[in-house]
């Protein structure tokens, strides 16, 4: 029987936006229920067999509390730091055990993670975060049944996923790391508190998506040239005076003018040098690290992003399939 693996990301949605901005605030307990809710739609797909992240605010656990179901669940025998590196150990982990599908409560860096581990293995991202374009907003009962679906092999895959982009950072020619949506050159010159929130700080953005009904800093990008999930380009943004000015929902509750120096499609393929020294670079909406004087840096946009289920053409196909209809004589 297929394995489906659960990562949760307790931490995710409680960062410093939450104080600069309107920020969407998803305490642990809805996260249980949110798993509780998937747990469900996985039992009734037939999946017997689900790996958990452990992790410290006990959202696996939780979701486990006075359940009556035939699940065999299991934790993974791993050390818990409650950091970025909690998942990606994890899906390192469920991928080699062979687990079917993944599903992910967490916003866009949980899932870049997620990403950096779980090799080939689809994703269910259900979003659990702050500015999310990756993951989606998806009733937990349907993320369940897709990811069930997809797992058990009940719908072709090739028409259930989708394939996604990444971005590459290189480093004096060494890949550094990836981001599922953006990267962004920030004056400061140090980490701090992570989250970008300052767009007064931001020099320039390297996007693998940008479609207007997201909010962050891929918004932006969205008023100059949408990019969706299946365009195999991506976009170049130099931001500062001399250009156009977009107006863009770069956080919740949070629309302001951009100015933006100039701007270009970028290619699979493509390499764009990192200009700015010295700078921090962040990944998906997060600081993540310093370039010095002297360092050389540029980004690439790459195919090779993780697939991603799509639950509403995982459904649809089920549906066609008659994977839930039974026959039999009425009593």
């Amino acid at each position: 029987m297929a394995t489906v693996g659960i990562i949760a990301n307790p931490a995710a949605g409680k960062d410093i936006r939450r104080l600069v901005a309107q920020g969407r605030f998803v305490p642990n307990q809805e996260k249980v229920n949110i798993l509780k809710r998937i747990l469900a739609g996985l039992e009734a797909t037939g999946v017997t067999d689900i790996v958990m992240m452990p992790d410290m605010a006990m959202l696996g656990k939780g979701a486990l509390d006075g359940a009556k179901s035939a699940l065999n669940v299991e934790f993974l025998d791993m050390t818990v730091f409650n950091a970025e590196r909690d998942s990606i150990r994890a899906a390192e982990l469920m991928a080699d055990i062979g687990v079917g599908s993944l599903i992910t409560l967490g916003g866009d860096g949980t899932n870049r993670a997620v990403a950096k581990g779980c090799a080939d293995v689809p994703l269910v991202p259900v979003s659990t975060g702050t500015n999310n374009v990756f993951p989606v907003m998806a009733e937990g009962t349907l993320a369940g049944l897709a990811a069930g679906i997809v797992a058990r092999g009940l719908v072709p895959p090739q028409e259930a996923t989708l394939p996604n982009k990444r971005l590459e950072v290189y480093v004096d020619g060494a890949l550094r790391d990836i981001a599922l949506v953006d990267v962004a050159i920030s004056t400061e010159r140090f980490v701090g508190a992570r989250a970008i929130w300052d767009m007064s700080t931001v020099n320039a953005l390297y996007l693998a998506r940008a479609e207007p009904a997201s909010i962050g800093l891929s918004a932006i990008g969205a008023q100059l040239r949408p990019v969706s999930i299946t365009d195999e380009s991506g976009l170049y943004i130099r931001l500062g005076q001399g250009g156009e000015t977009v107006n863009a929902p770069v956080a919740p509750g949070v629309i302001i003018p951009v100015h933006i120096a100039r701007w270009a499609a970028m290619d699979i393929g493509e390499r764009i040098d990192i200009e700015l020294r010295p700078c921090t670079v962040a990944l998906d909406g997060e600081r993540a690290f310093t370039l010095l004087p002297g360092q050389q840096a540029h980004v690439s946009l790459s195919a090779n992003g993780p697939r991603v289920v799509s639950i509403d053409a995982a459904l649809r196909l089920a549906a066609l399939n008659g994977t839930f209809r039974t026959t039999g004589q009425a009593t």
